[in-house]
């Protein structure tokens, strides 16, 4: 292979395939990263089955956006980041020998991680501190429900609740297995979104008044018992839609609630959009990361020549936080 070629898995018309490729030019604000290891995240999932989620990298269409590895090139408008530094990148086309990230869209791998665990992080962390944070306004003391808990940004929300303060942490799965497994990572309570008296046990746990917040993850066939589980003037953020995009609303209850309902998503948002995102989820607890303070149990690996494998894994809806892709690890 020459030197300004790589492998990477690609979107191709029978599905995702590995392949040789040009390695990725880096812009003046960019760097280069050697990657060791990639998560599979539920928007991979959906792009392969038709769904553009701004992931697939360039006119090869490599998959993949969350990766982690070492810095081997910055670009010449970047400050703070050296060659040998490992770090998580964000950006399009991760699943590959080598990936570009905007220097403001990386972070550090905590010294107590290796390049495979930090791969684990970025995305869920990123996307837990914009919604619970900067989104949900969460205060200490105040109770949040985490919709689909089991998931790695479920994981990582619950934690994050226990963390700022919170007086009362729910998740939900609808598997009994993993719902067992959802106290180890912060859940007071943890119940099943399928059960029809599921918003009932959170009106029981909360004195008949509802959550402060809820992080939706489900969307769909849960939206309307999310507002019954909202106390008045409760939030909730919409990341995530598990549960069906399209769904008849109730607004009655809406009103009667007088909640905030926040859609969310990454999709929209600009470079300096997502460079803030970063900057914010830094400041507020990379601190408590750095610590050791959050952890992401890995489902499975799989190295990044069985991509179409860990794609099923995370198709059959059976994994209990990361699925990671390696390479060059």
């Amino acid at each position: 292979m020459s030197d300004n070629k790589m492998q990477a898995v690609v979107l191709a018309e029978n599905g995702v395939q590995l392949a040789e490729v040009d390695r990725p030019e880096m812009k003046p604000t960019q760097v280069i990263i050697k990657v060791a290891s990639c998560s599979v995240n539920r928007s991979d999932l959906l792009t392969t089955q038709g769904k553009n989620y701004g992931h697939v990298g360039g006119a090869a269409k490599v998959m993949g956006a969350a990766f982690c590895g070492e810095v081997v090139e910055v670009g010449s408008e970047t400050s703070g980041i050296a060659v040998g530094d490992r770090v998580m990148g964000v950006g399009a086309g991760g699943w590959a020998e080598y990936a570009v990230s905007d220097y403001r869209r990386t972070l550090p791998v905590p010294d107590h991680m290796d390049l495979i665990q930090g791969g684990t992080i970025s995305s869920a962390f990123l996307t837990m501190h914009d919604a619970i944070v900067t989104n949900g306004e969460f205060k200490s003391g105040q109770s949040i429900l985490i919709q689909g808990g089991s998931t790695g940004v479920g994981i990582m929300g619950m934690q994050f609740g226990e963390h700022l303060g919170a007086s009362l942490v729910i998740g939900t799965s609808t598997n009994p297995e993993r719902r067992a497994r959802l106290a180890e990572f912060g859940a007071d309570l943890a119940l099943d979104s399928s059960d029809p008296g599921w918003v009932d046990q959170v009106l029981e746990a909360t004195d008949g008044k509802g959550v402060d917040l809820i992080i939706d993850q489900i969307s769909g066939y849960a939206a309307n018992q999310n507002m019954a589980a909202t106390k008045v003037h409760g939030r909730i953020i919409n990341v995530g839609r598990l549960g069906g995009e399209v769904a008849e609303f109730d607004f009655n209850t809406h009103a009667e609630r007088r909640l905030t309902y926040i859609g969310t998503t990454g999709r929209t948002r600009s470079l300096e959009e997502h460079a803030e995102v970063f900057r914010r989820a830094r400041a507020d607890l990379w601190d408590a990361l750095d610590a050791g303070k959050f952890k992401m149990p890995i489902d499975s690996t799989f190295d990044i020549s069985e991509a179409p494998a860990a794609l099923e894994r995370a198709k059959a809806n059976l994994h209990f936080g990361r699925i990671m892709l390696t390479i060059n690890a």
